[in-house]
């Protein structure tokens, strides 16, 4: 695909690891989330060598390049996006409430280079994945950003034809160099991964995103163990098919994905006091972890995050229990070397107030769709682009 733009040809091809990775790497250093100059502090990304990392166990996924010539036998990569397809739950049947399933494409990872802005790049990039979405079936697309993203807001809803869709929530706690105690009053089960995938299937039926692949992102190499808690004292564990027929009155599950292995992330930037700062509540952590105080780790060098996913739960109890969970995958995170753990929730999320994090580490994201073509059966869903939000959204976390 060969395009022009105002100020030279630009080529949109399928990314080529061994032609490309250094000039991938270099763009990803030159596009880093905050960096805008001035000294401000920005997150940076780094893949591990690996630009196709948060792809690359999706069921199909393909990384497009846009390259333009800087001279007669010289090239330069002035933007790249990633994308993922997959199939999804979109909506439940009114009658018998069971899942309705929609093959969706997701867009992630947009980047144009500072010097190649306000040119079309990023519009050529997105309408060149958004075809190979349609070639393999795709009957929707859907992007990701954080709502104060103007730049990334007004590309997709003004110049792409998306529609502002759902509005969930980063939450991010540091991992502390102390251990935090175990809760008493909720009893944790490590289940296997059939065991997951049926409860799973069952709690998750309706609930948008939740992928039809589930046991292969249970069953990933990533995926660190799917937790159970119940609160003390219930029945014994006996197996998935008991709690499904006779659940407790409240109880919450999550997994653990371990992003660490994947890239790895670093703050930079940050003033020499906010520095010290930090590291004096390490060292203080460190010397007295009986004091338990809440240190911030080292975020200026590359440190490791752990992803909770398939975060629910019912019940009254269910925050409680959630929280339980969570602070047992902080200790998971503690022993993995990890310098913070997270989740993505919705805003009505019936767990989401039991989930430990801190307010300036997380952020506010906003999902928008797009339906790719006209002549899709509108089936028992109708068009999913103006369905209202449901209590819950499953984030996977192959593309986090």
């Amino acid at each position: 695909m060969v395009e022009a733009t105002t100020a030279a040809i630009v080529v949109v091809r399928e990314y080529d690891g061994a032609r490309d990775r250094r000039g991938v790497e270099a763009l990803e250093r030159a596009c880093e989330v905050g960096s805008s100059g001035g000294g401000k502090m920005c997150l940076f990304t780094d893949l591990l060598g690996d630009p196709l990392c948060r792809i690359r166990h999706s069921p199909a996924f393909l990384m497009l390049v846009a390259e333009t010539a800087t001279g007669p036998n010289s090239t330069e990569i002035a933007g790249l996006v990633r994308g993922c397809v997959k199939t999804v739950v979109s909506g439940a049947t009114q009658a018998t409430k069971d899942p309705i399933y929609t093959k969706v494409g997701y867009v992630l990872g947009l980047r144009v280079s500072p010097r190649h802005r306000r040119k079309g790049v990023g519009k050529k990039l997105v309408a060149r994945m958004e075809e190979w979405f349609r070639q393999t079936g795709a009957e929707y697309s859907y992007m990701a950003t954080e709502q104060d993203n103007e730049a990334s807001v007004r590309l997709f809803t003004s110049r792409c034809g998306y529609a502002k869709f759902r509005t969930p929530s980063v939450l991010v706690h540091p991992v502390f160099g102390h251990a935090l105690r175990p809760s008493r009053s909720a009893a944790i089960v490590r289940l296997g991964t059939r065991e997951a995938e049926l409860l799973y299937r069952w709690h998750f039926a309706g609930v948008e995103f939740f992928p039809a692949d589930i046991d292969a992102v249970l069953s990933n190499d990533l995926s660190l163990g799917t937790f159970l808690a119940m609160p003390a004292g219930t029945a014994r564990w006996e197996s998935v098919e008991a709690f499904l027929a006779a659940p407790p009155a409240s109880w919450a599950v999550l997994s653990v994905w371990n992003c660490m292995d994947a890239f790895r992330l670093e703050v930079r930037g940050a003033p020499r006091l906010m520095r010290a700062a930090a590291g004096a509540t390490r060292l203080v952590d460190r010397a007295a972890p009986w004091l338990r105080i809440p240190s911030i780790p080292n975020l200026f060098a590359p440190f490791g995050l752990y992803f909770l996913y398939g975060l629910g739960g019912a019940g009254a109890g269910a925050p409680r229990l959630a929280r339980a969970l969570c602070r047992h995958a902080h200790n998971m995170a503690r022993d993995g070397g990890c310098g913070v753990v997270a989740t993505e929730v919705s805003a009505c999320e019936p767990v989401r107030a039991g989930v430990p994090h801190w307010a300036r580490l997380g952020a506010e994201d906003l999902w928008c769709i797009k339906r790719l073509a006209d002549g899709y059966s509108a089936g028992a869903l109708g068009d999913w682009t103006k369905a209202p939000a449901g209590h819950s959204i499953f984030i996977d976390p192959r593309e986090f």
